[in-house]
């Protein structure tokens, strides 16, 4: 196999390592343009770039996913499958381009929470259970036919930080039996039906993190836990902004 790994935050990197240790021949690393950070403007990188740098591979940071130059030095590596985990939408031109075909680590058990925020929805609605899903790419976003999936409790204490963890963990093991099961070809692709109401898992911007007060104490404890320790709900108390980080239930509690 030759892949190439397309990713960008601390979520990618166990799927990285993982391949690596395994001695999978990963030719290149795709991730995000470098960002300058704080007063200092000092030149950021992303986890998946430090990582790969690590391990001396190869990165490309494309501003423009579609730019026949960077398209051309993809194709020049030869790769016939790809992999992505926690990344921009590929267009088609970059997706369909390996033999093997391009597979993605979602963090639900999709149909559930299509989105860029799987994990918080979860705790949000107060899910009990979640997981990861491997499927492989196509047009509309996370709706590629599923490879495998992997599930995993939501417990009453849980944070959103809490099941990142360990839903970056299962789902780099699930990378791993993806690319083994591509390998020996033999890798499922059942299609998603989407019967039934559907949840969704839309980007959270700061303004929707702010904590309604009129809504069930339950609710607010949730809404609290999917946004603990990122980005944080809000309320505003004596005319300044506030985070909140925990909420407790008392017994009665509307």
């Amino acid at each position: 196999l030759r892949i190439i790994f397309m990713g960008t935050p601390e979520f990618a990197v166990p799927s990285l390592e993982i391949l690596l240790e395994h001695g999978y021949n990963v030719v290149a690393v795709v991730t995000a343009p470098d960002k300058p950070q704080g007063r200092g403007q000092k030149i950021d990188m992303s986890p998946v770039k430090v990582s790969a740098l690590k391990h001396n591979l190869p990165v490309l940071q494309p501003t423009n996913l579609k730019s026949p130059e960077f398209i051309a030095g993809l194709r020049s590596l030869n790769a016939n499958l790809q992999i992505v985990v926690a990344f921009r939408m590929l267009p088609e031109a970059v997706w369909s381009m390996s033999e093997l075909g391009t597979f993605n680590l979602h963090a639900s058990l999709l149909p559930q929470y299509r989105g860029a925020a799987p994990i918080h929805w979860a705790v949000i609605n107060g899910e009990r259970e979640t997981g990861v899903t491997t499927f492989f790419l196509r047009h509309e976003i996370d709706t590629g036919s599923i490879i495998f999936q992997d599930h995993e409790p939501i417990h009453e204490d849980d944070t959103v930080g809490s099941l990142y963890e360990r839903l970056m963990a299962k789902g780099s093991t699930l990378v791993l039996r993806t690319v083994k099961a591509i390998e020996a070809g033999n890798a499922p692709s059942l299609p998603q039906h989407d019967s039934g109401p559907l949840k969704h898992a839309p980007k959270i911007f700061r303004e929707t993190c702010e904590i309604k007060w009129d809504r069930p104490a339950q609710e607010i404890r949730n809404f609290i836990r999917g946004l603990n320790p990122f980005p944080t709900a809000w309320t505003i108390l004596r005319g300044k902004p506030f985070k909140i980080l925990r909420g407790q239930v008392q017994p009665g509690g509307e």
